[in-house]
């Protein structure tokens, strides 16, 4: 790891700590980032810490400090690898360290053996943004051919719905009998927010709810 003569101002030095679950802790990492940002003259002021996967960028503390560091908040942020900043692929990795160092950001890793902001930082970047790409290729061959395969068997593209239209009825015979979104969830057993996309996806008739939910209750008198 190179060290830099000048220190960070400290207001303008972060850290960025994760770990995957909620039974871990961040000591490991604080401790390693706390004796390097020493070595360089640096206090981290600004800590973002989180306990989530890196598969995922829908992270809180990650979009606070994306949004800092286009404030200009940011101007070195520690991680104790390059991992901890995301999992989810090279390509978001890559995108998520452009958009940090277009905003100022100098990023020191830690743990990585290798320096983001170095002489060979140019050389990490485009092997980086080389990988995006074929990442990229290889999804869109994958789809590809996902979707000739569907298409030779007569199927949809697209996630199945978990809503057939037997239970799509279903629900808008329950909701012509006054029955709430969230109770006739409960009843057929799916999520509420998809009881609602179903049935705000039905435009129809009001009598036809009417004359829906009159044979359903026809049938389960018929049953009883």
């Amino acid at each position: 790891m190179r060290i830099r003569a000048e220190p960070c101002n400290a207001p303008a030095c972060a850290a960025y700590i994760r770990v995957s679950s909620r039974t871990q802790d961040h000591a490991t990492q604080r401790s390693a980032i706390e004796r390097a940002a020493g070595a360089r003259g640096d206090a981290v002021m600004r800590w973002y810490a989180e306990k989530l996967s890196g598969k995922t960028m829908a992270r809180s503390e990650l979009q606070r400090l994306r949004d800092d560091s286009r404030a200009g908040l940011v101007r070195r942020l520690y991680v104790f690898r390059l991992d901890r900043l995301t999992r989810s692929g090279i390509r978001d990795t890559f995108e998520l360290v452009e958009q940090l160092r277009g905003s100022g950001v100098e990023i020191i890793t830690v743990a990585d053996g290798f320096d983001m902001n170095g002489p060979a930082a140019e050389v990490v970047v485009a092997v980086m943004a080389w990988a995006a790409k074929m990442e990229r290729i290889a999804i869109n061959e994958r789809i590809a051919a996902s979707r000739e395969r569907l298409a030779s068997e007569g199927r949809a593209w697209g996630r199945p719905s978990r809503v057939d239209p037997a239970m799509t009825e279903r629900a808008r015979a329950m909701r012509a009998e006054g029955r709430s979104v969230r109770a006739i969830a409960m009843a057929l057993k799916v999520p509420r927010s998809t009881i609602g996309r179903a049935l705000a996806s039905q435009k129809h008739d009001p009598s036809e709810d009417a004359e829906s939910a009159s044979v359903e209750r026809g049938q389960q008198g018929a049953v009883q």
